[in-house]
């Protein structure tokens, strides 16, 4: 008998890229579970249509919701993508051999960013390394409304193939997203010492953009890995920028009541 996967998303707004991310899990899983945070454009309608189960629910993090869904997923083995990632063929094909061979286990897979105009990721650049893939019996996603990561009982495997990420689909909208993304991190992220925050903005932006270029391998990206690497580096400091701020508004708050 067939191993059978779930594969399930979270998602808000998101009908431009949702559709190319459902036709490349439509052959792979079993069933697809999107859970929406309140989308206004045709998210949900998209999400129907390639006949995946919609649940709408409030937003309260990332990884609340990612738990949600693997709640109202039917399999045991899981997949989670996001709206904006697409499964490859051959990461396709690689998670069906992997999971038939497999009585229970998680595995991480490389996310690899492909840029605005192109048509797959550089070779070996990679952003991040996560496990994506899991049996429900090892795994969960942790309660955390900013780090949205797979705990698991057990070590992961490491698939070869990589998930492509559409992260943004213009510069425009890269700023758009550092803007979004930094305050709602700053409003949501755990206090830190203001001494310590301070010190870090002296630092932040040549230590993200040296990790981003040449750890990452973005330097092989030409002038848009530079760029993708500028702009990452440019997002902590603002972040840092936008913490400091609210405590500062905090305190004066205190001090005038």
């Amino acid at each position: 008998m067939t191993t059978q996967i779930s594969a399930f998303l979270i998602v808000k707004n998101e009908a431009e890229r949702l559709p190319r991310t459902l036709k490349a899990l439509h052959s792979l899983a079993d069933e697809i579970v999107v859970v929406d945070s309140g989308s206004t454009d045709a998210t949900v309608k998209i999400a129907e249509s390639f006949g995946a189960r919609v649940f709408v629910r409030e937003w309260l993090g990332y990884g609340p919701q990612k738990r949600f869904a693997e709640e109202q997923c039917c399999h045991d083995w899981l997949l989670n993508v996001d709206a904006d990632e697409v499964v490859t063929p051959e990461l396709a094909s690689e998670i069906r051999s992997t999971i038939e061979a497999q009585g229970v286990g998680a595995w991480r897979i490389r996310i690899r960013t492909v840029y605005p105009g192109d048509r797959k990721p550089r070779p070996l650049v990679s952003d991040y390394n996560v496990v994506r893939l899991y049996h429900r019996s090892v795994g969960r996603y942790r309660d955390d409304p900013l780090f949205d990561r797979v705990e698991t009982n057990i070590r992961p495997g490491q698939l070869r193939s990589p998930i492509w990420h559409y992260s943004f689909v213009n510069w425009h909208g890269l700023l758009e997203k550092v803007n979004t993304y930094t305050s709602y991190y700053a409003d949501t992220g755990r206090k830190r010492s203001r001494r310590w925050l301070r010190f870090r903005l002296l630092f932040e932006l040549p230590f993200v953009f040296l990790k981003m270029y040449f750890f990452r391998l973005h330097c092989l990206g030409g002038w848009k890995g530079y760029l993708v690497s500028v702009t990452s580096a440019y997002m902590r400091l603002v972040l840092l920028a936008k913490i400091l701020e609210g405590q500062h508004s905090e305190l004066r708050r205190r001090t005038n009541e």
